[in-house]
């Protein structure tokens, strides 16, 4: 995989590029990778209707869950389907909306100094075997193009949205990423294989709640 520079556009991906975006504040680097799990409608896979949401196209007649999410814009840089098939919404240097409101080591507005990969599954439900090597993959990739991104900084969106959020919930197994992101990076060229290996989360930044607004 490789992320074009000047684009920000990532090569192997399906590219439907959301509305629900937008220019990064000038001089902020991203600093950190979000882990989202989603399903629509809820616990169902395969369809149309995350691409739909994401591009403000869902239609709330569609199915009864609909009608309460249609109106939402929201995004994510990039989907990792049950299937393999890599989906990409926003380029990596544009803002996307997908953290909403969110506190990762006491900065707000996760969304100006993040990149969020949406998985398609839900809390309780196991992932599918095939999305977590793609997402080590994706992960390191974006290492290597934003070298600001230090493996410490992978956090799941219910780390940033305490209370508010719940994915991508106690299915999704992150020892099994760890280890795969740990096992890669000796196959890597330098510099990126003299960089730390990935954190515990327990180990990670204090993610501080935040108060309603």
């Amino acid at each position: 995989m490789r992320i074009d520079p000047v684009t920000g556009l990532l090569h192997t991906a399906r590219q439907a590029p959301s509305p629900n975006s937008d220019d990064r504040l000038a001089g902020t680097a991203v600093e950190l990778i979000v882990i989202h799990g989603i399903s629509l409608p809820p616990g169902e896979f395969g369809g149309p209707w995350i691409d739909a949401l994401f591009t403000n196209t869902l239609d709330p007649a569609a199915h009864p869950y609909f009608q309460a999410i249609a109106g939402l814009c929201v995004s994510a840089h990039l989907l990792i389907r049950r299937d393999g098939e890599v989906v990409q919404y926003v380029p990596f240097h544009r803002r996307a909306w997908h953290a909403g409101e969110s506190v990762y080591a006491g900065r707000h507005r996760c969304n100006d100094f993040s990149i969020g990969i949406e998985l398609e599954g839900a809390d309780h439900l196991p992932y599918d075997d095939r999305q977590y090597p793609l997402l080590a993959t994706v992960i390191r990739t974006l290492w290597q193009a934003y070298p600001t991104i230090t493996p410490d900084r992978l956090v799941g969106h219910a780390d940033i949205a305490p209370g508010r959020k719940t994915d991508p919930g106690p299915a999704f197994d992150w020892s099994r990423l760890r280890r795969l992101l740990n096992e890669a990076r000796f196959q890597d060229d330098a510099p990126h294989s003299e960089r730390p290996s990935v954190a515990t989360l327990a180990s990670a930044p204090l993610i501080e709640s935040q108060s309603p607004s």
